[in-house]
This record gives structure tokens, sequence and C-alpha cells, in this order.
């Protein structure tokens, strides 16, 4: 199920991540090396409340000229059939909205983020929603968020000249004015798997609670 909410058993320990907004973008579930990191992540922090979406399991759709163009209607003159079309975006703008702490878990295919994981920015990256225009460039207007960037790869080096990944992510992310971001990196699992799991530890252990 997508959009799902989870709450913690009664008495436990108030945590400071109020809501966290679990994303999965993995095609594999089991032996998927950013799902089980991000398992990690999400126990350690201890949300009282966690909304996930799992990429793998819901159709984001691509942009077309259609929802273009509902996207550029003003609300209120927008027909039924073009508010129908911008529900979903409503819903996970909302979703992004209400979490003080995104948890985004992808491997890097082809160098790059899975089409579903853009698909998602696609819809959540709306001019005076999510960001504005002003006389000086942009501004983002999701300030004050935490995002933690799980991310898993056979061969491409995080942070290296190939890995067009997370330099994206973090370009997207600080557009819609998120800059706290941290990175939990399994990378180059193909070439030395222990030393991708080291490495993965060590970013876990430095991960700020």
């Amino acid at each position: 199920m997508n959009g799902r909410v989870h709450k913690p058993n009664i008495g436990q320990e108030i945590p400071m991540t109020q809501t966290l907004l679990r994303i999965d973008a993995s095609a594999r579930h089991e032996n998927s090396t950013s799902r089980s990191l991000a398992d990690r992540v999400a126990e350690r922090l201890r949300p009282a409340k966690t909304i996930t979406r799992d990429l793998s399991e819901e159709v984001i759709p691509q942009l077309d000229a259609g929802w273009l163009h509902a996207m550029s209607t003003e609300t209120d003159a927008r027909s039924p059939e073009q508010h129908d079309r911008m529900a979903l975006s409503d819903q996970l703008i909302s979703e992004v909205q209400e979490a003080d702490t995104l948890l985004i878990a992808m491997p890097i295919y082809n160098f790059s983020v899975p089409a579903s994981l853009k698909s998602w920015f696609d819809m959540i990256a709306r001019a005076g929603i999510t960001f504005r225009y002003t006389e000086n460039g942009p501004v983002g207007l999701l300030e004050g968020k935490r995002v933690i960037l799980v991310i898993a790869s056979g061969g491409t080096e995080v942070g290296s000249d190939i890995d067009f990944a997370t330099p994206w992510l973090r370009h997207m992310l600080n557009f819609m004015g998120i800059t706290d971001v941290q990175v939990v990196r399994s990378d180059l699992q193909n070439l030395d798997p222990e030393a991708a799991k080291a490495r993965a530890e060590g970013d876990l252990a430095a991960l700020a609670a």
C-alpha cells in the first residue's frame, strides 16, 4: 500500500523526528541494499508518524501536455478533469509539507536516479507551492526540513564524475528550500562489497540522531 501511515506503540519515547516521509525507489524488494539501510535509518529515527511511498508499487505518471495545462490553470478555473489530474501531485506535496524529515532510498540506475523517483520530483516541484520565482531568482518554500539520502550502487562511486544522481538530488532539494541533506551510501558493491558495507556503516555511525 502507498501513502500508508504507521504509528508506534503507546509509551514509545517521543523522537526528534515527528513525521517521517519515506520514499523507496528500488525495483527490488528482496536483497535490496537501499531498503535494508533505510530500515535501519528509520529505526534509529523512531518517528511518531511515518508516511511511506513505495515507487515500485505505484506508477507515478510522467508529465504530459494535459497535466502541464492543468497545472498552469488557476485552481478556481480548473475543470473537474483538471482537478483530477492534479490530485496526486497535491497529495504528494501535502505529504512532503507535513514531514519534518524525508528518507529517500534509491539505487543508482545507469548513473542516475530511477525514472520513478524523477517522476515523483516532477510531481512535487510546482511554482508557487514548493518554490517561487523572485526578482533575484527562484526561492524554495520547503525550508526547515531534513533529508537523508540512502544510495546504493553496483559500479558507480557516489560523488564521482559519473554520479549524476546525487548532485541532481541535492540540486532539486536545495531548489525547493531543503539544504539539510545527509547521505548514507553503499556504493561500488560489485567491485568491493566489503568496502561498500564499511562505507555504509561509517555513514550510519556519523548520521546525526
